[in-house]
Order: structure tokens, then C-alpha cells, then sequence
């Protein structure tokens, strides 16, 4: 496990570096041939400590040895000049071994500031290669930061995934492994420390004899067509104790130098990405495509042993994707290897992409033995799918990973399986379970008819993407709710069933003329039917049903067939029109509390005698801040970060419990019942709160600014005073141009409010309290009127 100390070293050299290499990967770089520089003087010490003699830097590499670098006599441009030259010139180091070699490749230093090099240095020197315990989890920390690599399609893997997949995997120490885009070599530190844990009898590993140790070593391969991420495998790997990694670089999809090696064990996070014109693979592939991920699964799946296992994270479009190679693929995996399609949130690899993952399992001899294949549907993998990632309670990785096929019989909830022969029928051999579920709703009282059967459904009009705001027809797109256009390509009473976004499924109803964009269906022609019956019925069940079925990455959408399809029960004309006349009186009660609640804003009436104070003569700003070192890595806190706070209801989550290790850098700020929070970020301004009932450890972002209010004013005012829309103009006016705005403390303290007497203040608030309640509910009555609707419809299916 990585101790604080050597964290927060990784840290300090990345801090040391920014200012002039702000490239995560550059960082990374430069901190590895540091590393590795400083660990070849410490085994040369050791070496002459035992009566040997130097090995690494010796005749004309001595001079670049680590005392000569760290001496006080050397000048900070002299050490600039020897450890540049030193970096440059150790490839050609005969005295080194060939996996040194490799690490030095190509290297020199890409800044040439000497102070910063001091620092640089005098960091690296606290790092021991006799902390060999310690090393090789520092360097998979640091490798955390490298992130993205978007041009080629990768995205670093989590390490969690990681370990889920190989835990499932289960490879054992007499197995060939192999990771044929490995990257960093995750998949293999992770298969290497699986199988530490299965030797294990009272130390890590004991049950593994020396030749267990290098068969192990020799059992573990790994290609990358990149040599950087070689570089940093063959560090990865020599930290974990592997003196001579096979990790080659490798074109597994162009060359054939490696075709005929076969292995038991096969994990991967493949790229994802087929540059313009696609991959160009040599012909002994099983499956004929140009694209990236196809020629991946396709080339892990030729190269198992036959009793082989794998597990692959492939992009959404392996499952259902409806080209000819997507599924000749398919087919392929349901008859020789395919046992289990894990499906994976879509906000996995945030920061750095939204794209909608999901695992194949692969074993072949299990796939022989047995007609299942399992479905498993992963809706939280113990982070949250912002770009923050982080802990939350309630992952459900920990179901599966220990004894899998074992547990998977004994669950039910988020998995299903279907037969090779379900599969197989279908003409796609698709991987997605809606394709062979029946969603249907079936009433013992009504009939059951489809929705193709008692309505006309269309696609509004492809070269329609936006509207006009000066429009007078309404306009129907993918939005949450509609804008405005000057044309129209319909007439009639109609309802819109947003395709595609966020709002999937979301129903709308209109009559009259209006505009639709093509990702809107358009339903119309009633046949027999009220159409706010339809309607009703379909707001509350459509977006249930579709979710089930859309498909898609990081944008899902749906396609007509699954509305066509839609099973519903259809009374009779006169009793729809009973339904509807009770429906339509609980929504006319939700429409006027939803019109109560959206023009409200609570708002200060200013009298023009009451003076005015620049904020800093009414509040301390941002009064109180934890320092990094004070916090305590093994304590729970509770972090609030914009996505916490609703700005609708100025409400706070307080449920983001993250380990004091794990928190963000920006969670520093601390803030007491009775202060004012608010975003200082243009998008969030109305992100505020008045704080009351903080629960314990609460760390607040830096996002957020915290007012403290003075014996002068009361904290509720200073909150409904932060709300107004004369505060708020104030900040924009002082924001920047770019993407997110924002202001900085100076701005906020130069800001004024209106400030009458304490007594004035205490009714102004009681005022806005008691609209306040009577907003609140609104909000209450519209959720128990949109219950009552619920209840009503599901009655529909019961009765």
C-alpha cells in the first residue's frame, strides 16, 4: 500500500515540474529517469558497501555519478550541463543493463532551469532503492497521472477495473499471460500480485518457491506499439521486481513476427481509436474490418490457448454495432469463448472521456461446457461518474469479483443470461440484453395493443438542428424543453418522445403548428384514442422502458422499433376519457405549483437610505482553511463540491464520504453553521447556500467562496442578499472571458450589498422566510400529485 510520505514525494516532484512541464506525461517521464538514475547509484553503493565496485557508473559514466551531481561544489549550471549530458548519453552505456538501456532511450532534459533542477534533485535523493517495498506502488501512483492518450484511442484504466477483471480471470502462477496493448503494464502488476495472494500461506507469497518466482516472470508478456508506454512498463514492471519484463515493441495489428504465440491468460483494455481511413492489418486475421477495437477482440480471441480465458474492456459499439465485421465478431465469441458481457456506467473514464465501456469474459473451455451466457449490468462501480471519481458507498464490484461464476448463480438483481441458441438467433448475434427481453405491459382488464397499431409515428425533419428564439412555432428537439422556430412541418395534435441525450424518453404534448428536429419522434393519427390518455400513459412509462432498451456510448439513443413496439392497454374512448379528466386535474395542480416555484427568486426589496458596504465590512471571506499536511489520510470526510449543492432548492448532499488519502487537492476550504456559500464559477453562480446542521470533518471545494457574516448583519440576510440578481450582476460584471468565468477573492470583497439596521433586517427575513415555506410546498405537493398519477397508471396494469 502507498504510505503518506512517499505520496506526498511523488507529489512535491510534480509540483517541481509544473511550472515547466504542465504535460502530466512529460512529468512522469522525467520523474522515471530520475527514479532509475538514482537507484542505479544506490545499487553502485551497495555494490562497493560489500567490498565490490562500482558497475553503472564506472570509467567514463563515473563523472556522472550521483555524489558528483548532489556535490555542494558543483554550481547549479554545472550540474544542469552533467545531469542533461548524463540523461542523453546513459542509452550508450555499456555497463548498463539492456533493460536500463531501453529506460534512457531517446531521454533528455526539456527544461534549463537550474533551481529548478536543484529541487528537482534533492526530492529524487530521499527515493531508496532499498525501499523496494515501497517503489513499485509510488510508481503506479505517479503513472495515475498520465491520464488520457485520446490521440491513439487509450484512456489509463482504473486500477479497481483492473483488479475486478483479473480476480474474475483468475490466472494462476503456471499460466502464459499476456497484454497485447499493455500500456503501463497494469493488467500484469495485477495479474502478478493475484497470484502473490493465491500463494499466500502467513506472508505475502510464501507458498511460491524461487523457480515458481521465474516462471512467473518469464509467463508474463506485454506489447505496445508506443515506446513510451514500453518505457514506463519496463519501469513498472523492474520496480515490482522483474529484472529482465518481456514487454516488446509491438504492431499487434500489423505485424505477424508474433502470430503464432498462443496464451492461456489474455487481458486487455484495447485502443479504442481507427485513425481516418482505419487500421491497415496484415490477412490472418479471423474477421476482415479496419477498425481498432474489432481487430483487438478478434486478435485476442484467435490467440487463446484452447482452454483459454480473457478479459477484454471494449468500447459500446462491440456489442451492438450492426456492421458486417461487428457481427461476424459476435458470432464468433457466442460460439467459441464468450461467457459473460459486463456493462460498465458511462462515466468510467472520467476525466478524460464519457465513452460507454463494457467487459467481455472469454473461456473457452467453459464456453464448451455450458449454453449460458451471463449479463451483467454494473450501475455503480464504487466511484461517482463525475470528473471528480470519487469513493462512494454502495459498489457493486465487490458481488462479482470473489468466486464469480459461483456467486453470479446465487444473484439475481442487475444480471440475466441467455442461451448460445437465443443468441444465435438473432440476425445481429447482439450483446445487449434488450434485444431479447420483452418489456411489454400486459393489463388483465384491457385489451393490449402496440403503439405502431394506434398511431402514426415519424421522425421530425433531418435538415432541422436548430430553432429560431424570435420563432413563433414551438420547436421540439433534444432538449429538456422546447425552444422556438420560425417554420413549421406540422399541424396537428401530436406527441414528441425526445431520441436521443440526457432526455431520452422524456414525453411531450402539443397541438397545433410546430417544428421537429429529426432525433424527435413524432407521434400523431390517433386511431380510437385520446391522446393525453397516450400521453399520460407514456410519461410515465416511456422513459422506464427506454432505458432498458436505448443504446449507445456517451450519447445513448433509441430507434423506432422500440417505440413501435411498445405494449399498452387501450380502454375503451369513454373510459380514457374518465382517465384523463382525473389526470388532468392532479396536473393542472402540479402546473401551478411548478409556475409558483420557477418565477419565484427571493429578492430583497433595497429602500434607497440604506447604506451600502463593500462585503469584506460585513463578512470574513473564506475565514478558515485546512492545510494539506493537516489532513489525515486514514480519516472519512465529507466533501462538498459544486455537484452537491442543488441549485434549484439550495440544498446540500452531504453523503460524498471520501478517505482523507483520496480527497482532491481543492477540498481545503472549511465553513461553519451559520456562513454563506456560493460558486464563484460563472455556469454554477446560483450554486448557494446558507449552512446549518454541517455534519462533522466537512471540507467545502475551492470553488466555493465562504461568507462569515459580522456582529453587523444577520446570516440570513447576507444569504437572501448573496441571492439577488443585484449581487449577482455585480460578479458577473467583474468575470473574465473563456469557457468558465470566475471571480477571485479580491473581486468578492469589493462587491456591495444594501445594509439596513439589524431590526430592519430581522423582518425583511421573516418575510422571505415565510414565502420561502410556502415555495417549499409546492414542492411537496407536486411530488405527492405526481404519485397519485403513478399509482393511477400502474393501476391500469394491475386491474
Amino acid at each position: 500500500m502507498l504510505d503518506g510520505v512517499t505520496k506526498k514525494r511523488i507529489d512535491t516532484l510534480r509540483q517541481i515540474l509544473v511550472g515547466k512541464l504542465p504535460d502530466p506525461k512529460a512529468q512522469v517521464e522525467q520523474i522515471t529517469n530520475g527514479l532509475i538514475y538514482k537507484f542505479m547509484n544506490d545499487m553502485d553503493e551497495e555494490s562497493i558497501s560489500m567490498g565490490g565496485k562500482s558497475t553503472y557508473f564506472s570509467g567514463k559514466y563515473q563523472k556522472y555519478s550521483w555524489k558528483n551531481l548532489l556535490d555542494t561544489k558543483t554550481s547549479g549550471t554545472e550540474k544542469l550541463s552533467l545531469y542533461s549530458e548524463a540523461i542523453e548519453q546513459m542509452y550508450n552505456n555499456e555497463n548498463l543493463p539492456e533493460l536500463f538501456r531501453e529506460i534512457f532511450k531517446n531521454s533528455f532534459l526539456p527544461f534549463k532551469d537550474p533551481s529548478t533542477l536543484n529541487m528537482f534533485l534533492k526530492e529524487i535523493n530521499e527515493f531508496h532503492y532499498s525501499h523496494s517495498e515501497k517503489l513499485g506502488d509510488a510508481f503506479e501512483y505517479l503513472l495515475s497521472f498520465m491520464g488520457s492518450q485520446g490521440d491513439a484511442g487509450q484512456f489509463r484504466t482504473p486500477r479497481h477495473i483492473i483488479d475486478f477483471i483479473v480476480e474474475i480471470v483468475n490466472p494462476q502462477k503456471n499460466e502464459t499471460i499476456l497484454d497485447p496493448a499493455c500500456g503501463t503494464a497494469g493488467f500484469l502488476i495485477s495479474s502478478y500480485k493475484h497470484i502473490l495472494k493465491q500463494n499466500t500461506k502467513k506472508n505475502l507469497g510464501d507458498g511460491l518457491t524461487s523457480s515458481d518466482r521465474k516462471k512467473i516472470g518469464e509467463n508474463l508478456n506485454g506489447y505496445d506499439i508506443s515506446p513510451d508506454m514500453v518505457k514506463m512498463s519496463l519501469v513498472n514492471m523492474y520496480l515490482h521486481k522483474f529484472t529482465n519484463p518481456k514487454i516488446n515493441e509491438y504492431d499487434t495489428l500489423s505485424s505477424e513476427d508474433k502470430w503464432n504465440e498462443y496464451y492461456d491468460v489474455i487481458l486487455a483494455n484495447p485502443p479504442f481509436f481507427s485513425p481516418k481511413g482505419g487500421i491497415m492489418p496484415h490477412n490472418r486475421f479471423g474477421v476482415k474490418s479496419t477498425k481498432a477495437e474489432v481487430l483487438f477482440v478478434d486478435y485476442i480471441n484467435e490467440h487463446l490457448k484452447p482452454n483459454g480465458r480473457a478479459g477484454i474492456i471494449v468500447p459500446e459499439g462491440i456489442v451492438f454495432q450492426n456492421g458486417i465485421s461487428y457481427k461476424i465478431l459476435r458470432k464468433n465469441l457466442i460460439n467459441n469463448s464468450l461467457i459473460a458481457v459486463i456493462s460498465l456506467p458511462a462515466g468510467l473514464f472520467q476525466p478524460y472521456s464519457g465513452v460507454k465501456t463494457s467487459i467481455l469474459i472469454l473461456d473457452k473451455k467453459r464456453n464448451k461446457s455450458s449454453e449460458k451466457i451471463y449479463f451483467i449490468n454494473i450501475e455503480n462501480d464504487g466511484y461517482s461518474l463525475n470528473t471528480n471519481r470519487n469513493k462512494i458507498e454502495g459498489g457493486q464490484l465487490k458481488y462479482f469479483s470473489n468466486d464469480f461464476f459461483n456467486e453470479i448463480e446465487k444473484k439475481k438483481d442487475n444480471i440475466k443470461f441467455f442461451t448460445k441458441k437465443d443468441l444465435l438467433s438473432n440476425e445481429n448475434y447482439s450483446l445487449t440484453t434488450s434485444t431479447y427481453e420483452d418489456y411489454s405491459f400486459v393489463s388483465k382488464k384491457y385489451p393490449s395493443v402496440k403503439l405502431k397499431d394506434i398511431c402514426n409515428i415519424k421522425t421530425g425533419k433531418k435538415d432541422v438542428n436548430e430553432g429560431n428564439p424570435n420563432g413563433i412555432y414551438p420547436f421540439f428537439s433534444c432538449a429538456e424543453k422546447n425552444t422556438f422556430s420560425d417554420k413549421f412541418s406540422f399541424d396537428c395534435e401530436a406527441l414528441l418522445i425526445v431520441g436521443n441525450g440526457r432526455w431520452t424518453g422524456k414525453v411531450n404534448y402539443y397541438k397545433g403548428k410546430f417544428e421537429a428536429y429529426q432525433r424527435t419522434y413524432v407521434l400523431s393519427d390517433f386511431k380510437e384514442l385520446n391522446c393525453k390518455f397516450l400521453y399520460y400513459i407514456l410519461s410515465y412509462r416511456m422513459p422506464d422502458y427506454l432505458d432498458k432498451l436505448k443504446i449507445g456510448n456517451a450519447i445513448p439513443f433509441i430507434k423506432m422499433p422500440m417505440l413501435q413496439d411498445f405494449n399498452l392497454p387501450l380502454p375503451n374512448v369513454i373510459t380514457q376519457n374518465q382517465i384523463v379528466e382525473e389526470l388532468d386535474g392532479y396536473q393542472k395542480i402540479i402546473d401551478g405549483c411548478k409556475q409558483i416555484i420557477e418565477n419565484y427568486k427571493p429578492s430583497i426589496d433595497i429602500d434607497p437610505s440604506w447604506e451600502k458596504f463593500d462585503l469584506d465590512e460585513v463578512c470574513e471571506i473564506n475565514k478558515n482553511k485546512i492545510i494539506g499536511n493537516k489532513i489525515k489520510l486514514e480519516k472519512n470526510y465529507t466533501y462538498v463540491d459544486i455537484t452537491s449543492l442543488d441549485n434549484k432548492t439550495n440544498e446540500i448532499d452531504f453523503s460524498n464520504i471520501i478517505k482523507g488519502v483520496d480527497l482532491p487537492s481543492r477540498a481545503r476550504r472549511i465553513g461553519n453553521n451559520d456562513d454563506v456559500i456560493f460558486s464563484s464559477v460563472r455556469p454554477n453562480l446560483k450554486a448557494i447556500a446558507h449552512l446549518n446542521d454541517i455534519k462533522e470533518n466537512t471540507l467545502f471545494s475551492t470553488g466555493f467562496m465562504i461568507l462569515t457574516p459580522k456582529e453587523n448583519i444577520l446570516s440570513k440576510f447576507l444569504y437572501y442578499s448573496v441571492c439577488s440578481e443585484y449581487f449577482t450582476t455585480q460578479l458577473v460584471s467583474k468575470m473574465g472571458r473563456g469557457s468558465y468565468p470566475s471571480v477571485n477573492q479580491n473581486d468578492v470583497t469589493s462587491t456591495k450589498i444594501y445594509l439596513p439596521k439589524k431590526e430592519t433586517q430581522k423582518i425583511v427575513v421573516e418575510g422571505i422566510d415565510k414565502i420561502n415555506s410556502i415555495v417549499k410546498g409546492n414542492r411537496d405537493l407536486i411530488l405527492q400529485m405526481e404519485e397519485k398519477i403513478s399509482n393511477f397508471i400502474n393501476k391500469i396494469w394491475s386491474n
